[in-house]
C-alpha cells in the first residue's frame, strides 16, 4: 500500500478518512439490512482473542462483513481471564448474547509464519509451541467459567499463518489447516468439522462454516498476489483502547486492548516495533500516530466517561513511550477520540 510511504500527516488523514467512510457505510440502509440478515441467518456471536499485530485481521481474512466479529486484542494474544476488566467485558458480552438466545463461538488465536519464524509472534519470542500452549490455557479458563459441555460458549483454538492469512482449526481429533483445503462446499467440509468438533452445537457449526469458506477463498486470492511487503511489520500507528473495527486493512496499526492490569508492557513492545520499522526503512521516520479511543453507547454521562478514559490512555501511553524510547517520543503524533458504538463514528476530541 502506497500509504506507508506518505508523510505522517497524510497517513493520519488517510486513516481518519477510512474511519469516516466505514461509519458512513456502516449506517447505510443496505449495509444495515445486510448485517441484520447475516445475524438472522448466523445468530452465533463470534468473538476472537488475538494479538495486537496489525496483520491479524480476521474479518478481512474470512471475508466476513464488518461489525459481525467481536475482537479482543493484546500483545501476543496473551490473556488471563482473571484480569478484572477482561473478565467483566467478556462476561457482559457473552451474557448479553445468551440473554437474546444466542450461543457464542470464541476463537482463541495464535499466529506464526510458515516460511520465516521471525515473521511470527514477537510476543512469544517467535516460539510457536509456547503460543499454542498459552491458547490452550485460555481455553481451559473459558471452560472453567462457562462450562466444559460447550453448549453455550464454544472455545476453539485457532492458528493464523501470516504468509497466507490461513486459519488452522484445532479440534478433538487433530487439526484442519485451511491452506490445504481446496473444496469449500458444504458437503465436503461438514464431515471434517464433525470429526474435529463432535460436541459443537449444530447452529454454531453452521455459523462457523461461512468463516471457513471465506478464508479458503481469501487464501486463494493471497496465493495470486505479491505478499512480500505485507507479511513483515510495516505498522505506523499504535491504537490503544477499543473501537478500531474500521481497520479493514492489514499492517497499519498495532492495537492494544485495555485489558491487562499492566498496559505498559504491550505499549512498550508496540513502540519497539514502530522504532524498528523506522530504523529498518519500512516506514518513514517523520512520526507515528498514537490513537486512543473509548467507545460509548449513550450521550451524556457515558460519553463523558469515555472521553476521560481516552484522555487518560493517551497520557499514560505517551508517558510509557517517553520513558522506554525517549527518541521515539519526539515523533509521537497523538490523537484522542471516542467512538459512537451505534454508528461507529470516530469522534476526535
Amino acid at each position: 500500500m502506497t500509504v506507508h510511504r506518505q508523510g505522517i500527516h497524510d497517513r493520519i488523514q488517510w486513516l481518519l478518512d477510512l474511519g469516516s467512510e466505514h461509519a458512513r457505510e456502516f449506517c447505510t440502509p443496505e449495509v444495515f439490512l445486510a448485517r441484520k440478515r447475516y445475524l438472522a441467518e448466523h445468530p452465533t456471536l463470534v468473538a476472537v482473542m488475538k494479538c495486537m499485530d496489525g496483520r491479524i485481521h480476521i474479518p478481512w481474512a474470512t471475508q466476513t462483513p464488518l461489525g459481525i466479529i467481536q475482537p479482543f486484542r493484546n500483545l501476543g494474544g496473551i490473556f488471563d481471564l482473571g484480569w478484572p476488566y477482561l473478565g467483566e467485558v467478556l462476561n457482559t458480552t457473552f451474557q448479553n448474547a445468551v440473554n437474546s438466545g444466542r450461543r457464542v463461538l470464541l476463537l482463541i488465536t495464535y499466529h506464526y509464519s510458515k516460511d520465516t519464524p521471525h515473521r511470527g509472534c514477537a510476543g512469544f519470542d517467535y516460539n510457536r509451541d509456547a503460543a499454542i500452549e498459552h491458547t490452550y490455557c485460555i481455553k481451559r479458563q473459558v471452560e472453567e467459567i462457562f462450562g466444559k459441555e460447550h453448549q453455550t460458549v464454544y472455545p476453539v483454538v485457532c492458528g493464523f499463518e501470516t504468509d497466507l492469512d490461513a486459519l488452522i482449526l484445532h479440534g478433538e481429533q487433530g487439526r484442519l489447516d485451511l491452506a490445504s483445503v481446496t473444496d469449500s462446499e458444504f458437503d465436503a467440509l461438514m464431515p471434517r468439522l464433525l470429526t474435529l468438533f463432535p460436541d459443537m452445537p449444530r447452529q454454531v457449526m453452521l455459523d462457523l462454516l461461512p468463516l471457513i469458506q471465506g478464508n479458503i477463498a481469501h487464501i486463494a486470492e493471497m496465493r495470486d498476489s505479491d505478499r512480500q511487503l505485507d507479511i513483515v511489520h510495516r505498522e505506523w500507528a499504535i491504537c490503544i483502547g477499543r473501537g478500531f473495527d474500521f481497520f479493514h486493512v492489514p499492517n497499519v496499526a498495532l492495537i492494544v486492548g485495555p485489558y491487562s492490569p499492566d498496559l505498559s508492557d504491550p505499549i512498550r513492545k508496540a513502540a519497539t516495533i514502530i522504532s524498528n520499522n523506522m530504523s529498518d526503512g519500512r516506514i518513514p521516520d517523520d512520526g507515528f500516530l498514537l490513537l486512543t479511543s473509548s467507545p460509548y453507547q449513550e450521550i451524556g454521562v457515558d460519553r463523558a466517561r469515555a472521553t476521560l478514559k481516552a484522555r487518560f490512555l493517551s497520557q499514560f501511553a505517551a508517558d510509557v513511550i517517553g520513558k522506554a524510547h525517549p527518541d521515539l517520543h519526539q515523533k509521537v503524533v497523538p490523537y484522542t477520540a471516542v467512538l459512537n458504538w451505534r454508528t461507529r463514528d470516530l469522534e476526535v476530541i
